[in-house]
C-alpha cells in the first residue's frame, strides 16, 4: 500500500500525560501569556494568565479533587459551554490521572441519563442552574454519581478551599505516574444517528495530533516574532474543541474563550481578542461570509462586494494553479484588480475579524471549495482538514505551500489513509481510540470499525494520485434512488447554502424517484431582503409578490447548484421548511452537525406530500404542472425545480406558463422531447 503521508514529525515523544504541558511550560517560561480571560465588568477588556498563574490554579484545584476523594480513573463529566474553568479542569484532572467526560450542556434529559450512566461517571460540573436540574432530573437513575459541582455558584473556589490541607506534592506524585496510554477523554460521538457512543481516548492519541500541527503549521499562525492567539468557541463536548485546547497548551499558544457561539457576540470577541488564526466548522465561516455580503449590501455596496468576492475567487484559484504547477498564475489585469480590492474591500473583512487574522482551519465536514477560495482570495486562507472522533481529531491536513483547495489536504506524520473498494476510508495511526466504553476490543461494536490496527470511519471519498484526499459524505449518508442512482449529498448541500438566503439543506431522495431537498432559511438575511422588495401595495399583494419572489430566488439557486452535478443527481423537488435545525429542537448535534436520520423522521410526512402532491409519481411520467403551493398553515412553499439547464425551463418559472411533453429516461426522468 502505498503511503501519501507527510514527512515524519519532529514532535517529542511523549512521556506522561496531558498535564505535563502545563507543570513544563511553568518551569521553562513561566512570564509567557498562556491564557486570556475576559476582566469582570469589561467584556472587551481581557487579562492575560501567566504560564506560572496558570501552573498554580491547575495545582490548587486538583488538590480539591484529591480533598474530595477523587482518585485516578475516575470519570468526571463536564457539562458547560467554553469558558476558562473548563481548561482548569481538564489540567486538573489530568494531573491526577483522573477522566473527562465532556458533555453537551443543552443536551436532553434522556441524553444526559445515557452518558453519566454509560460512561459511569462519579461526580460532575455543570454551568449554571439550569444543567444543574438537568441532572437532578436524572439523578436517582445514576448510583455511581456522587457529586454535582456548579461553576456559577462558586464551586472551584469551594474545591480550592477544600484542597488547602492537601500537599502539593501529592498532586506532582499523581501526575508522575501518569503514562501516556492512560485514558484522558471519554468523548461521545456526535450521534448523527442513534445512541452516541463513548470513546477512549488516551494522553498520547490526544496529544499527537497537536505535536504532529504544531511541528508543521505552527509558523503560518502568526506574524513572525508574535504569539498565536486562539479564540476557542467550538464546543469541548466534540473533539475538535478538544484539539484546539490541545494545541495551545502544548504549543504556548494563547487561548481565550467565547461560550456564546451567536453571530453578534462571535463578533464582538473577535474583534476585541483579535485572534491570529481562527479555528472553525463550515458553518461558521459560512455565517461569516453571509455577514461580510449582508453588511456590504445594507450599505449599499452590494455590487462592489460581489465584484470583489469573484475577484478574490478568481485570484486565490490562479494562485493555486500556479503552486501546484499547473499555471502561469494571476496575470496583470486580475493582480491590478486585486490589489485595488484589498485595499477597499479586504483590508475591511480582515479588520472585522481583528485585523491580526493570518489564517484559519476548518474541520468537522468539508468546506466548499468557492468558499475555501474567497477566504485566500481576501488574505485568510483557510486549511481545510479532516478528522473523528475515533481519531483524536486530526487525521489530514493540508501541507504548507502545497494546499489543493477542495480537497482535506494529505495524511499528517504518522497516520496512514486508505480508500477501501466501496469508497470507505480507512485510517490507522497512533491518534486511534482505545475502544468504545463498556465494550473491549474484543466485543461487537469496536470490532466492527477497528480491524487489524485499521479504523473504518464510515465515510466515504477518494485519494488522488498526489495522496490529497477528498471527502464525499458518509457511508450511511449515501442516496440510492429508484432508477440506481447514486448520489453523496454534501456537495449540493453545501453549494446551496452558499446562497444567502439559505440556511440549510439536506438531500433526500433514498428509495424515491428523483432526488429532492429540505430547505430552511437564513432568518436575518430574510429580513434584509424582505426590506429590498420595498412596501407596495396592500398586505395581500405585498405577500404574493414576496412568495412569488422568493419562490423565484431559491429556485435559481437550487438551478445553479444542479448544474454541477449530473442530470440523473440534480434536484427537482423541494420545500422551504419553516423552522432551523439547531441543538435545541435535536435535528443538529452540539458540532452542529445534521441528525440526518431524526431529520428524515421527524420531516416524513412533509418528505411523502413533497413527492406525493406534484406529477413525477405518476406510471406515465408525464411532465408536472410546475406550480407551488402554499399551504393552508402559511409555511413555505413546496415545489419542483428546474433540472440543471434553466433556460428551457424559464416558462414554468416566471409566473407565465409553458407548455411541453416529458418521457421517462434512465438518464433525465424530465427529459424534454423536443
Amino acid at each position: 500500500m502505498q503511503n501519501f503521508g507527510l514527512a515524519p514529525s519532529d514532535a517529542p515523544v511523549m512521556t506522561g500525560g496531558l498535564a505535563d504541558s502545563v507543570f513544563e511550560r511553568a518551569a521553562h517560561e513561566p512570564a509567557l501569556p498562556q491564557l486570556a480571560r475576559r476582566t469582570p465588568g469589561a467584556a472587551s477588556v481581557w487579562s492575560r494568565v501567566s504560564a506560572a498563574e496558570l501552573h498554580t490554579e491547575v495545582v490548587d484545584l486538583a488538590r480539591g479533587f484529591v480533598a474530595s476523594g477523587i482518585n485516578p480513573g475516575d470519570r468526571i463529566a463536564v457539562m458547560a459551554r467554553p469558558r476558562y474553568e473548563w481548561t482548569l479542569l481538564c489540567c486538573a484532572l489530568w494531573a491526577i490521572g483522573a477522566e473527562v467526560v465532556p458533555v453537551d450542556p443543552s443536551s436532553a434529559h434522556d441524553d444526559v441519563a445515557w452518558v453519566l450512566d454509560d460512561a459511569e461517571c462519579v461526580g460532575v460540573v455543570v454551568e449554571d442552574e439550569q444543567t444543574v436540574m438537568t441532572v437532578g432530573s436524572v439523578c436517582a437513575a445514576l448510583p455511581r454519581l456522587r457529586y454535582v459541582w456548579q461553576l456559577d455558584d462558586g464551586a472551584l473556589e469551594h474545591l480550592v478551599e477544600r484542597g488547602r490541607p492537601v500537599p502539593a506534592a501529592t498532586v506532582d506524585s499523581l501526575r508522575r505516574i501518569v503514562l501516556p496510554d492512560a485514558t484522558a477523554v471519554v468523548a461521545y460521538t456526535s450521534g448523527t444517528g442513534g445512541r452516541p457512543r463513548g470513546c477512549a481516548l488516551s494522553h498520547r492519541a490526544l496529544a499527537a495530533p497537536c505535536d504532529a500541527l504544531l511541528a508543521g503549521w505552527r509558523q503560518i499562525t502568526a506574524a513572525p516574532g508574535e504569539q498565536p492567539a486562539v479564540l476557542a468557541f467550538l464546543p469541548f463536548s466534540h473533539v475538535y474543541g478538544l484539539m484546539v485546547q490541545g494545541l495551545c497548551l502544548r504549543g504556548g499558544l494563547l487561548m481565550g474563550h467565547e461560550p456564546d457561539a451567536r453571530e453578534e457576540s462571535l463578533a464582538a470577541a473577535l474583534r476585541s481578542f483579535r485572534p491570529t488564526y481562527l479555528y472553525a466548522v463550515p458553518s461558521v465561516f459560512e455565517r461569516i461570509h453571509k455577514s461580510f455580503r449582508t453588511s456590504a449590501e445594507r450599505a449599499g455596496r452590494g455590487a462592489l462586494f460581489e465584484r470583489a468576492a469573484r475577484t478574490a475567487r478568481d485570484h486565490a484559484e490562479a494562485v493555486e494553479r500556479q503552486r501546484l504547477g499547473t499555471g502561469p498564475g494571476p496575470g496583470l489585469d486580475l493582480k491590478f484588480q486585486h490589489t485595488l480590492y484589498d485595499k477597499a474591500v479586504y483590508r475591511r473583512l480582515r479588520e472585522s475579524l481583528g485585523g491580526r487574522v493570518r489564517g484559519g482551519v476548518s474541520g468537522g465536514s468539508p468546506l466548499g471549495r468557492e468558499l475555501a477560495l474567497f477566504y485566500a482570495g481576501i488574505g485568510i486562507p483557510v486549511h481545510d482538514g479532516y478528522g473523528l472522533t475515533e481519531t483524536a481529531g486530526g487525521v489530514t491536513a493540508q501541507p504548507v505551500g502545497r494546499e489543493k483547495t477542495g480537497t482535506v489536504g494529505r495524511p499528517l506524520p504518522g497516520m496512514d489513509v486508505h480508500v477501501a473498494a466501496d469508497g470507505e476510508i480507512l485510517v490507522r495511526g497512533p491518534s486511534l481510540f482505545q475502544g468504545y466504553v463498556g465494550d473491549d476490543l474484543h466485543n461487537t461494536a469496536t470490532r466492527a470499525v477497528l480491524q487489524d490496527g485499521w479504523l473504518a470511519t464510515g465515510d466515504v471519498g477518494s485519494l488522488d494520485s498526489e495522496g490529497y484526499l477528498s471527502v464525499t459524505g458518509r457511508k450511511s449518508d449515501v442516496v440510492v434512488t429508484v432508477g440506481g442512482r447514486t448520489l453523496t449529498p454534501t456537495d449540493l448541500e453545501q453549494r446551496l447554502r452558499m446562497h444567502p438566503l439559505i440556511h440549510q439543506v439536506v438531500v433526500v431522495g433514498h428509495g424515491r424517484p428523483v432526488a429532492g431537498a429540505l430547505i430552511t432559511l437564513d432568518q436575518r438575511y430574510l429580513a434584509h431582503w424582505r426590506a429590498g422588495l420595498g412596501d407596495r401595495g396592500d398586505a395581500s399583494s405585498r405577500t404574493a409578490r414576496e412568495q412569488n419572489a422568493l419562490r423565484q430566488e431559491v429556485t435559481r439557486a437550487v438551478s445553479e447548484a444542479n448544474t454541477t452535478v449530473p442530470r440523473g443527481e440534480s434536484i427537482r423537488v423541494f420545500r422551504i421548511l419553516p423552522e432551523s435545525f439547531t441543538p435545541g429542537n435535536g435535528l443538529l448535534t452540539a458540532s452542529l452537525k445534521l441528525r440526518r436520520t431524526e431529520i428524515l423522521r421527524r420531516y416524513a410526512t412533509e418528505i411523502d406530500a413533497m413527492y406525493q402532491t406534484h406529477g413525477p409519481l405518476r406510471a406515465d411520467w408525464q411532465r408536472p404542472e410546475f406550480e407551488a403551493e402554499f399551504s393552508s398553515t402559511g409555511e413555505y412553499p413546496e415545489f419542483y425545480a428546474p433540472p440543471p439547464y434553466p433556460d428551457a425551463y424559464a416558462g414554468y418559472f416566471g409566473g407565465s406558463e409553458g407548455t411541453g411533453d416529458y418521457e421517462d429516461n434512465d438518464d433525465d426522468v424530465f427529459r424534454r422531447v423536443r
